[in-house]
């Protein structure tokens, strides 16, 4: 079975991470969608949260596990037999940060490889950041998060 794991914060999902998602599911049998808890870090919202939000993003696909896991994100590859990372990249600034990642983490686990997904253009100026301001600000984020959340999540609307 090919599984890859797609780590993040999630904090919120985005229209983008569920794009890269679903495209993942072309290259891959299974993506683990792997919420990484820091202990040092604190979200926005809480990991058990971002976790059913995902579970409610993904819960039409079979093929789409969701887990949350601590420590090194290779090491989890390893746990779960992934064979690779799936990452979703936005712009330049995603891509040399990512790619300085894959090769550290190729150097420590040459088995792992890591794929890059670019993210379809009508995603790429989203952020999990700028959605959390939107928010917290009482706009509207229905147009940034996936369409199983916008439900969830205040907002001010003349409608």
């Amino acid at each position: 079975m090919r599984r890859a794991v797609f780590p993040g914060s999630f904090d919120p999902v985005t229209r983008g991470h569920e794009n890269v998602v679903l495209r993942g599911l072309n290259l891959f049998d299974e993506v683990i969608v792997a919420v990484g808890k820091h202990s040092t870090k604190e979200g926005a919202f809480s990991v058990e949260d971002r976790l059913e939000m995902l579970r409610e993003t993904f819960a039409d696909q079979t093929r789409v596990k969701v887990m949350a896991y601590t420590g090194l994100t290779s090491e989890f590859c390893h746990k779960v037999g992934a064979s690779a990372l799936l990452r979703g990249v936005r712009n330049g600034t995603d891509f040399d940060y990512e790619k300085t990642i894959a090769q550290m983490t190729r150097q420590m686990h040459p088995d792992l490889d890591t794929v890059m997904l670019l993210t379809d253009p009508v995603f790429s100026a989203i952020h999990s950041t700028v959605v959390r301001e939107v928010l917290g600000h009482g706009g509207d984020i229905r147009p940034f998060v996936p369409e199983a959340l916008a439900a969830r999540f205040p907002w001010n609307s003349a409608d």
